[in-house]
């Protein structure tokens, strides 16, 4: 399954916000800095889709807001 999620870096906290069937908003206390943000997505729709880390791929928007990841 593909998944389009945006991601607020740098928030008072950590939530996900579901905007439509395939879309997300997350808002993730880690700065983007060294892929601490991009591990942190990871780690946290890991805990919302209840399954490991490495079913989750980091498809397109490695350097952007607006990324695209694949769930296995």
């Amino acid at each position: 399954m593909l998944i389009k999620v945006k991601v607020f870096p740098n928030s008072k906290r950590g939530e996900i916000v579901k905007k439509s069937k395939h879309s997300y908003e997350v808002k993730l206390k880690e700065k983007p800095i060294k892929g601490r943000a991009n591990k942190a997505l990871v780690e946290i729709l890991s805990l919302y889709f209840k399954t490991p880390k490495v079913n989750i791929r980091l498809i397109k928007g490695f350097k952007e807001r607006n990324k695209i990841l694949e769930i296995k």
